[in-house]
């Protein structure tokens, strides 16, 4: 177990596509996943891919913070619980519809900068487990956000990329001083993530 330094944009693993994990039971693999879990942790983000600790392979770990999901249930009337931290190897998305919302994003490769991505509101995933088991589910909101964040790096992907409107693409200290006191909450919530 260790923590590893997040590599930033620019850095060649993170313009690259990852390769698929043939074995989800090896050392390497095991040891890959307590490297995420730790240094995701010291980051304090919400998830992490390896290709941002420097692993071309395609795992992710996310989470969705419990008060980020009650937030949502508030919004929609449905009761929605936050997700424990989670690995995905080998993770599959499909969108369940072409309705995109755009939402702010900060990421640990791109310290400093914030940015209003359009994102599916609603997918499906299909992914393996750490113990080699089929995960299969439904994804909407901002934990649908997250999973295409965090599934974006696999694919060689940072959300600059991903923005259709850079004008919204801003140091985090200058987007917290927007006028709009909606979109101000919105820039801390995924400040805080």
């Amino acid at each position: 177990m260790a923590i590893r330094p997040i590599l930033r944009m620019g850095h060649p693993v993170l313009r690259q596509s990852a390769r698929p994990v043939e074995s989800v039971q090896t050392p390497e693999i095991i040891e890959l996943i307590k490297d995420l879990y730790d240094s995701m942790a010291a980051a304090g983000g919400i998830g992490l891919a390896a290709p941002q600790i420097g692993v071309p392979l395609r795992v992710v770990l996310y989470s969705v913070p419990a008060q980020r999901m009650a937030a949502e249930a508030t919004e929609s009337g449905l009761e929605l619980p936050g997700i424990a931290p989670t690995i995905l190897i080998n993770p599959i998305l499909s969108p369940a519809s072409d309705h995109k919302v755009d939402g702010w994003e900060a990421c640990l490769s791109v310290p400093g900068l914030i940015g209003r991505v359009p994102r599916y509101e609603k997918l499906r995933f299909r992914a393996l487990s750490p113990e080699g088991m089929i995960l299969e589910g439904d994804a909407q909101g901002f934990h649908a956000r997250v999973l295409q964040h965090e599934c974006d790096h696999l694919d060689g992907i940072l959300y600059p990329q991903q923005m259709t409107d850079l004008r919204w693409l801003m140091f985090a200290e200058e987007a917290q001083k927007l006028n709009d006191p909606k979109e101000t909450k919105a820039v801390t919530e995924a400040l805080e993530d």
